[in-house]
Parts: structure tokens; sequence; C-alpha cells
């Protein structure tokens, strides 16, 4: 914890400009973990001025000394993955088991995607007379959420390693500790000077400052559609690219010819897992309203496979919520749904028997919801679950692009043509038929107030890239 207190600016741990600091919170205990240092504009001049610097060469680096810089990173992550997914389980309480198999390898996977797409990425080739150019788009500046810390900021660094810029971080600082770790990780594997930094703060001071700042060329943030908005209105002085990955109230449509014991057990365990704390989660199950009681049977009984506990204990399956100010805001939303009048299938806001200290909220399952009520328009973030009956297919295709949000969607049907025609029809960036996993190397954002551009692999990289026409470089041809 020595570095704890500091920041990670020009290939060195520097102490703030102004000193003044934050309690980390235990969310398992709400006993305090450590303090970190809160930076301000200061800190973050100071963190720009060394990007700026240091990309005059970094940016002209060769594929091949990246790629050495890649394997070297990636070595030293690997040795510190347990302390990552400790740091995690403490800082947000992820399951010591979600942590040790999900949290923390995902950094890993992400970097190896980088690294692969680094290696096979044409950022030249021939058009007509001019070469094309794909050349990097300067200093960056990246904030990054507390529910997956670790994967937020690796599937942002990496592909701005692999594009040549270079890059101020700012986590969250609810959950700071392992991006703390991470910069140690980059720091020993020999990352040059001013070529990763890292600030820690709050949005409304340091995110507001990097937003702003004339000398960052573009922002990358993942968090809340309402700190969205007010990153991309910081930064349109200056004019910067800005990309961004927001909040999300994913349908997942099950069609009357699914295997709906398999849908909805499968449904519910994902809306469930990391304590409902996924941007992507499928919070809204639309059902045939025909078999709405067979739904609401099959969804309780699968809340039994859930135990609700201390994120050391390995038969924890969820864990707390992040903080206090999420704890209040799901369980006011819990209460809209009962006042709205959803059925109340299982939980509630009252916290799981035996827990009076600690962000616990009991798994909770609404049925009969419609699209008028709050819990299915906002996005709650937390382990609760809508359960909405249609008619007949167009009814479940207009309720489920009836949102704000576009991230992602979800359809089960034992026809895939079936599932594809309607998965054609989703307003998302994303669409899982048949609960299929995550794809590292697909691309991964949303339409409409989920955001813009794409992070992961290729097209992760391409986000960090400008494009240069050089005309008349090719002699014409006879």
């Amino acid at each position: 914890m020595e570095n704890n207190k500091k920041f990670y600016i020009n290939g060195q741990w520097v102490n703030p400009e102004t000193p003044q600091t934050l309690e980390v919170i235990n969310p398992a205990n709400e006993e305090v973990i450590t303090e970190i240092s809160m930076g301000t504009e200061d800190d973050v001049n100071k963190a720009v001025a060394a990007a700026k610097n240091a990309f005059k060469l970094f940016s002209h680096t060769t594929r091949e000394e990246r790629l050495e810089l890649f394997e070297k990173i990636m070595e030293v992550y690997k040795k510190r993955m347990p302390d990552l997914a400790k740091a995690i389980t403490s800082e947000m309480g992820a399951p010591v088991n979600l942590a040790n198999a999900a949290q923390a390898p995902a950094g890993l996977g992400h970097l190896s995607k980088a690294y692969k797409t680094l290696k096979e990425y044409k950022f030249e080739f021939e058009m007509n007379t001019t070469i094309i150019r794909k050349e990097p788009v300067g200093v960056c500046g990246l904030i990054t959420p507390w529910n997956w810390p670790i994967n937020q900021i690796a599937c942002k660094v990496g592909p701005a390693l692999a594009a040549g810029c270079t890059m101020i971080l700012k986590p969250s600082e609810v959950a700071p500790l392992s991006a703390i770790i991470f910069s140690e990780i980059l720091d020993e594997a020999g990352v040059p000077e001013g070529v990763y930094n890292m600030v820690n703060g709050d949005g409304p001071t340091v995110g507001e400052a990097m937003s702003k700042h004339p000398d960052i060329d573009m922002m990358s943030f993942t968090g809340s559609t309402r700190a969205g908005i007010s990153v991309a209105k910081s930064s349109a002085d200056t004019v910067k690219r800005v990309t961004q990955e927001l909040g999300g109230k994913s349908a997942n449509i099950l069609l009357d010819d699914a295997d709906f014991n398999k849908a909805v057990a499968k449904g519910v365990m994902h809306c469930m897992n990391n304590s409902g704390q996924s941007c992507n989660a499928p919070t809204r199950m639309l059902v045939p309203n025909s078999r709405m009681d067979d739904v609401i049977e099959i969804a309780k009984n699968t809340l039994n496979k859930i135990v609700v506990g201390d994120p050391e204990s390995e038969a924890t399956t969820i864990g707390p919520v992040v903080s206090e100010t999420q704890y209040n805001k799901i369980k006011k939303l819990i209460e809209i749904g009962i006042k709205e009048g959803a059925t109340l299938v299982s939980g509630g806001s009252n916290a799981p028997e035996g827990y009076n200290k600690g962000y616990y909220i009991e798994p909770t399952i609404f049925a009969n919801v419609n699209n008028d009520m709050t819990i299915a328009r906002e996005e709650i973030f937390g382990p609760v679950l809508s359960i909405l009956g249609y008619e007949d297919k167009e009814d479940a295709i207009k309720i489920a692009n009836e949102t704000i949000y576009g991230l992602s969607g979800y359809v089960s049907s034992e026809n895939l043509d079936n599932a594809k025609e309607v998965a054609s029809k989703l307003r998302t960036g994303m669409v899982h038929i048949n609960n299929a996993p995550g794809d590292q190397s697909a691309p991964f954002g949303g339409y409409k107030m989920s955001g813009n551009g794409r992070e992961w692999g290729e097209f992760g990289l391409e986000d960090f890239l400008e494009i240069k026409s050089v005309m008349g470089a090719i002699p014409k041809t006879a």
C-alpha cells in the first residue's frame, strides 16, 4: 500500500500537488481499507505534460518494440494476478471466485487481444496513388468505472498502447486499489516515462480537468450516461474525440419456442452476476403473456442457487453492492417498483437475513412489469430483474426497443433463424443468442444513449487511430 497516496506520473510515483485524501471503504463490512490521494487540475496538467512529451517518441516506435513491451506487461500481470483479485474483492465486493475467475483475468484477456491485434493489424495500405496511414490519435484521457475495474482499464490501456498513444488514467475513486496495482505492473514492465500516467480523483475535479484540457486529443469514458454527457460537453470546446460506453437496460427476449427452463435460469443468474452491477446485464426479461406464471416459478426456484454473503467466502455467489450511495439508490428503486404495482416475486428492499452491516441487497425479482414503470426504464445497477409480458414477436421487439438505451440484447429460441431475425430488429450494439458468452475479439459498445465508439479487439484499436491520406506517394502507372 506504499503507493496508495501517490500518483504515477512520468514514470515515477509522486505526491499530489495539494494533499487531500479519501477513504476507501470495504462494502462488505463498511470498514476503511486505506486512504488515497485526490488529484487536482495541477496534477492533471503535470500528467498531460508528461504524456505530451512522451508522445513525440512513443508514437514512432515500431510494431516490434510495442509487441515486446506487451510481452513484458503480460508477464508481470500474470505474477500480480492474485493481488489484483484480492484488491477487487476488498474494494468493490466481488466474491473471491468471481474475482479470481473473471474480474482479474479479464484484464489479461484484453491485453492479450490487443497484443494479437497489434501483431496482425495493417496500419498502412495503398489506394490508387495515395497511401492511407492509420496513426495514433495522440494523448488520451481514460476514465474508468468501479464495477469491472481492471476489465475497463485494460480494454482502454491495451489498444492505446498498441496504437502508439500516450495516456492519463483516472480510475474510479470508489475502487482505486486495483488500478494502483495495474500501474505498478506497467512500471515494473518498463513502460517508457510519460507513456502511461495515473491520477486518482473524482469526476468533477480530475475528470473535468482532463475533458477540457487542450493537450488531450481523445477522451475514452466508461460510466453512467449522466457523467458521459458531462465529459462530452466539457470536451466539445477543444473538439477532441470522445468515445463513451455508458448505461444499459438490456432486454432478454424469450421467444415462445425457447427452452424456458434453461433460458429463464440462465437469464436470472446472468442478471444477478456481479451483484447486478454490469452495464450489459439482461435486466428486462420479456416472455409471452401466456407463459408468465411458468416463468415466475422457474425464476423463483433459480434464486435457490444464489448465495448472498461475505465475498471472502468461496460459497458466496454474490456479495454486496459497491457503496452506500448505490445501496440507497437500489433500495429506493425497489420500493418504487412495489409502489407502482409490479408483482414482487422475491427479495425486496430489506437486507438479507443476518446482514446488518455491509451494503447487501437481497436478489429481487419483479413480474408483470410494463415499460411505463420506473424499474423498466431506469438502470438500477443492482441484483434486480424485471419480467415483462408480450403478446407476439413484434410486440416483444417493440417493448425491447422502447428505451433510451441500446447497449445489449438477448434472444432465446430453439430456431436459430428465428432468433437471428429478432436480433436484426433490436436497436442495440450487441445481441447474445441463446445466452452466448461475450467475445473479447468482437466490438463492445452500444446505440443511442448507451454511448458511441467500440471497445475490444480490432475495433477497440481503431478508436485510438487517426486516418491520414498521403496523396501522390505512389507513382502513376502507364
